[in-house]
C-alpha cells in the first residue's frame, strides 16, 4: 500500500487591524465524527400525525420499545416526510445492530464515553487560537441520532458553551444523520428544514442519502444561513457516482440562490463532506463555487475557502490511497472583503485543522487521519476526516 503524507495548513487572509479597534470573532466549523452511534439498538419511528418540524415526527427509538408504539401499516412505499403524513410506521437501518455490545464491534459504554471525550476535545479546539472560545456554530456529520448529540454537548469541554441542537433524522439507509450545534447566546435560530436529495441506483430504484440541512438565524446581530451537507459517496467509482453528487449540488445551489434572492444581506455558509474536491464538476460547475475571490460576481457569488488549500496540496482525508479535500466551506461573496476590518462579519481565516494528535504517525496509514475504526476494532482515534474551520471577524461594538 502506497503511503501518502497528507499535508495540512492554514489559509490566512492577512487582515491586520489597528490596536485601537476591538475585534469580535466567531468560528463556524464542522467535522465528520465517523460513525458516531450510541450503544442502544434502535430504529426510526415516523409519527406522521406530528408536525414535520417537530423532532417527534421522525425519531430514533430503542428496539425494545417498538412493541409499545402504535403502527398503522407495514409501509412499503418511498420514504419521505410528505408521503408519511398521517401514517405511523417503523424503519430499520442497515447498521442498526452493528454498534452494540453484542455485535462484532463490541461497542460498549466505555468506548462510547471515550468517543464522546475525543470528539468534544476536537470541537473545543476549532478556531480557539483565534477566538479564545469554543466555536459558535459546528456542523456534525455521521451522528446516529439526537441523543448522541445531546451526550456530546454535555461533555465538560463543551457544556459551558450552552449549545443548542438542530437535527432531523434522515432516511439514509445506514441510519447516519447531519446536524448543527450552536451557542444559544450568540446565534438565534429563526428557521430550519431539510431539503431532500432524490437519487436512484442503476436499476432505477430510489436510494436514500442525507438531505441538505438549512438553518437560518441571527449571528451576533447579523442574518446568516448555514447549509450542512453530506453528499453521496464515490461508491462504484467517481465518474459513475457523479450524477448523485450533481443532484446534491443542484439542491444546495437552489437553496442558496433562493435565500440570497429573498435577502441579499444574508451571509451564507455551505459546508460539509462533498465527497468531491474543490475542482470537481459538482462543486465548481454545478454549484458554481469559484476558487479565487477575484472571480466573484453577481453571476458567481459563492467562494470556496478551501480551493487555495487544495491547490497548495492540503487534504482532509485519503480516499483509495489518494489525498482529497472533500471537507469544504463555501461562503457567499458578502463574506469576503479586501478591507482589513469591517463593521460586519467577513472571513478572517480558513483552515483544515490537523494537529499532530489527529494524524496517524506510524505504520501503513502514516499521515492519514487517526480514524476511530479499523474494521470492527475501535482504535481510540478520532475520525477518518480532518475538520474544516472558518473564522469571521468584525469591529466589536459594545452593547451590540
Amino acid at each position: 500500500m502506497k503511503r501518502i503524507f497528507i499535508l495540512f495548513g492554514v489559509v490566512s487572509f492577512s487582515f491586520m487591524f489597528s490596536q485601537q479597534k476591538q475585534v469580535q470573532r466567531a468560528t463556524i466549523a464542522f467535522l465528520n465524527v465517523e460513525n458516531f452511534w450510541d450503544t442502544v439498538p434502535s430504529a426510526d419511528y415516523i409519527d406522521g400525525t406530528k408536525d414535520v418540524h417537530n423532532p417527534a415526527f421522525h425519531r430514533s427509538v430503542p428496539i425494545d420499545s417498538l412493541q409499545y408504539l402504535e403502527t398503522t401499516e407495514e409501509y412499503k412505499g418511498i420514504w419521505s416526510d410528505s408521503l408519511l403524513l398521517g401514517k405511523k410506521v417503523i424503519r430499520h437501518q442497515i447498521l442498526a445492530d452493528d454498534f452494540t455490545e453484542n455485535s462484532a464491534k463490541n461497542w460498549n459504554k466505555e468506548k462510547y464515553n471515550q468517543k464522546l471525550a475525543n470528539e468534544s476535545k476536537v470541537i473545543s479546539e476549532l478556531g480557539r487560537q483565534y477566538t479564545n472560545d469554543n466555536p459558535v456554530i459546528v456542523g456534525l456529520i455521521e451522528v446516529e441520532n439526537r441523543q448522541v448529540i445531546q451526550d456530546l454537548i454535555s461533555q465538560p469541554a463543551l457544556v459551558k458553551s450552552n449549545y443548542g441542537i438542530v437535527h432531523y433524522n434522515s432516511y439514509d439507509a445506514r441510519g447516519i444523520d447531519i446536524a448543527i450545534i450552536y451557542q444559544k447566546n450568540r446565534f438565534k435560530v429563526t428557521e430550519s428544514y431539510v431539503k431532500d436529495i432524490v437519487i436512484f441506483n442503476d436499476d432505477g430504484y430510489r436510494t436514500y442519502t442525507r438531505g441538505v440541512l438549512v438553518v437560518k438565524g441571527v449571528l451576533d446581530g447579523e442574518k446568516v444561513a448555514v447549509f450542512m451537507n453530506h453528499w453521496p459517496s464515490r461508491s462504484g467509482g467517481e465518474a459513475r457516482s457523479l450524477p448523485k453528487r450533481a443532484a446534491a449540488a443542484k439542491v444546495l445551489k437552489d437553496e442558496m440562490d433562493k435565500i440570497r434572492a429573498e435577502d441579499p444581506a444574508t451571509k451564507l455558509f455551505a459546508m460539509g463532506d462533498f465527497n468531491d474536491d474543490p475542482v470537481s464538476a459538482s462543486v465548481r460547475k454545478i454549484l458554481g463555487a469559484v476558487g479565487d475571490p477575484s472571480q466573484l460576481s453577481e453571476k458567481s457569488p459563492y467562494y470556496n475557502l478551501m480551493a487555495k488549500l487544495y491547490k497548495a496540496g492540503v487534504a482532509s482525508l485519503a480516499y483509495r490511497d489518494a489525498p482529497n479535500l472533500f471537507d469544504q466551506i463555501i461562503v457567499s461573496k458578502n463574506l469576503y472583503s479586501n478591507e482589513k476590518l469591517t463593521p460586519t462579519y467577513t472571513i478572517y481565516k480558513a483552515e483544515i485543522y490537523a494537529p499532530s494528535y489527529l494524524v496517524n504517525n506510524a505504520g501503513q496509514w502514516k499521515g492519514y487521519p487517526l480514524r476511530s475504526w479499523d474494521g470492527d476494532r475501535f482504535t481510540g482515534g478520532y475520525s477518518d476526516h480532518f475538520p474544516a474551520v472558518s473564522v469571521v471577524q468584525k469591529v466589536y461594538k459594545p452593547g451590540k
